[in-house]
């Protein structure tokens, strides 16, 4: 932060100095009447802004650039219909532990509470889906509520904060000075873990016979890829990263099993749920890991390492709770196994490691070949993984696309997959991918997307093509809603009810080539698989402005392995409703 001597200036002009101050660069916002005081000093700041086509698409924005980036994402709107447009992008952002600040103006105070012109209680509509929401009517307060919120997001467990601020106090003459004394009464987020934890988990660590690293989202925010691989190479367990935790561990490690859960792969479900041990670090037991929640885990005792304390037993009952930042945990544990190895022994998992092994060689990921001629989408993420590379970026929509993505595409670093996991929010993947080359200027930026998730929010292609952000999309287009129509193929008897964006067979509506032409971007479409690589290398080799390529996949292809909700994960499928023989561990 920068030292300022104190200077009279209007509250819109703090909100920029507040915002240059705490190291602010990038912002994405749209204007309108309750934050149009802002945006007249904005031009002369040196923070770049960028002007989205949707509010919704700020918030993505913001999202995908502090994902990309660990920095604080920033979004900047206006009062009423521009700050609820930002709502969808708050609630997807607390799901999956995002730090952003959305800033939304608001009417003048004195007209609060009287349904003036585009007044809407933004506050109150937001408190449940942020970490904490703002009201600001004095200017004088602005400094320090700007930086009461980017601490907020960014300590602690990560998530959303949303500064409502009226026009009246962006109006008003106040005494600029940084940095602004912050008051958070009770904010103590946690740190250093409890020993006493640490002892009892290194000692279970040291006892297990077949335990299992369960690695969430909180490795990715927390930066702690490096302490967790240094504990998987030295407790020599097996790792599964979820939805959020892609790329936590490379993907080539020897430990790493893969993702668990709904469509995770035969080797890290078993694992898990044949565990006499699961260390869970920075995860919280969702749903869709988990299956039947009584059926999971069964024989395992539970270490839960997690920065938030409610996350703690929520879901399931942990045998040894630690509270604490998970880099330091997780060194704390690196540090802690060796003593308990000389005191427990060191445990043979040469039994457990067979086991798994087994599972991984007889039940890999695979595809079957589509029986309508067209693309197996999943052979298309499998060769844009091998052609763009691990330093890539890979940002998805919600759907099959995103499972297909997780599961063939090659991770071997942090930050390299984007996605909304948690809200699973459609219309992600273009504003997010547009946030995360912003943030990530040096690297190449894939918007992996289905044709129903795109047609969300696509308008912000316009945004990529005018502020010179050049991102490439992956359209894995196959004319449906391909994920809900697995489930009505699979549990409504096929009965296709609303599934089918394109109704008129051979009828592609819109034409995405055309469409992108409209938005000044080159496109190409591709329907064999002779054209995929050439395509995807045509791809890489534009880097001053968007491109997109249209995969025309089969509708019919499904997302496998799969368990169905609610049941439990014993119940796997790994494809066409065949069940693996999951055999003795020894």
């Amino acid at each position: 932060m920068k030292d300022r001597t104190e200077t009279t200036m209007t509250g819109a002009a703090a909100i920029v100095a507040s915002l240059e101050a705490l190291g602010v660069t990038d912002v994405f916002g749209l204007p309108g009447g309750a934050i149009l005081p802002t945006y007249d000093p904005l031009m002369d700041s040196t923070i770049r802004h960028i002007l989205v086509r949707h509010e919704q698409g700020a918030g993505h924005a913001a999202e995908g650039y502090a994902l990309a980036t660990g920095k604080v994402g920033c979004a900047i709107v206006t009062s009423g219909p521009g700050a609820t447009n930002t709502l969808t992008a708050l609630a997807d952002a607390n799901m999956d532990s995002v730090p952003i600040v959305v800033i939304s103006g608001q009417v003048g105070a004195a007209l609060i509470g009287t349904d003036a012109f585009q007044e809407a209680d933004i506050v109150g509509a937001s408190m449940p889906l942020t970490k904490h929401s703002f009201l600001v009517t004095d200017a004088q307060t602005i400094p320090a509520r700007l930086a009461e919120a980017f601490h907020i997001a960014s300590t602690g467990r990560p998530g959303p904060v949303l500064v409502d601020i009226t026009k009246s106090a962006q109006n008003t003459q106040m005494e600029f000075s940084w940095p602004p004394r912050m008051e958070l009464p009770g904010y103590r987020p946690a740190g250093k873990p409890h020993a006493k934890q640490v002892r009892a988990a290194a000692r279970a660590i040291a006892t297990a016979q077949a335990p299992v690293l369960y690695v969430g989202g909180g490795a990715i925010r927390s930066n702690a890829s490096e302490e967790i691989q240094a504990l998987a190479d030295l407790a020599n367990a097996p790792v599964v990263t979820t939805l959020t935790a892609r790329g936590a561990i490379p993907d080539t490690d020897r430990h790493n099993l893969g993702m668990p859960g709904m469509h995770g792969t035969v080797a890290a479900v078993g694992a898990l749920q044949r565990a006499d041990l699961v260390v869970a670090l920075g995860a919280r037991f969702d749903d869709r890991v988990t299956g039947n929640l009584d059926s999971f885990a069964t024989r395992a005792t539970i270490v839960h390492v997690d920065i938030d304390a409610a996350e703690i037993g929520k879901n399931r009952v942990a045998d040894i709770p630690i509270v604490g930042d998970l880099k330091q945990t997780a060194a704390a544990l690196v540090e802690e196994v060796p003593r308990a190895y000389e005191k427990e022994g060191t445990p043979d998992l040469s039994g457990w490691w067979r086991y798994l092994d087994h599972l991984r060689a007889t039940y890999p990921l695979g595809w079957a070949e589509t029986a309508d001629g067209r693309l197996a989408p999943q052979y298309v993420l499998q060769r844009l993984s091998a052609i763009s590379g691990p330093d890539s970026v890979y940002v998805t929509g919600v759907g099959q696309h995103q499972m297909w993505a997780a599961q063939f595409i090659d991770f071997e670093r942090p930050r390299s997959f984007l996605s909304s996991s948690g809200l699973g929010t459609m219309g992600y993947c273009i504003p997010a991918a547009m946030g995360a080359k912003v943030g990530e200027p040096d690297r190449a930026v894939w918007a992996i997307d289905g044709d129903g998730s795109f047609q969300m929010t696509n308008q912000e292609l316009a945004t990529c093509t005018v502020n010179d952000i050049p991102i490439k999309v992956a359209l894995i287009n196959n004319s449906v809603l391909g994920m809900v129509r697995q489930w009505q193929s699979l549990f409504y008897s096929q009965r296709y009810s609303n599934t089918d964006l394109n109704p008129q067979d051979g009828d592609q509506i819109p034409d995405f080539v055309t469409l992108a032409a409209a938005y000044g971007i080159e496109a190409r479409v591709v329907r064999t698989q002779d054209e995929v690589d050439p395509a995807i290398e045509w791809a890489m080799s534009v880097n001053d402005r968007p491109v997109l390529i249209d995969f025309r996949v089969s509708k019919d292809a499904m997302v496998w392995p799969m368990v169905a909700a609610g049941v439990s994960n014993d119940e796997i499928r790994y494809a066409k409703g065949l069940a693996p023989d999951w055999g003795v561990e020894d």
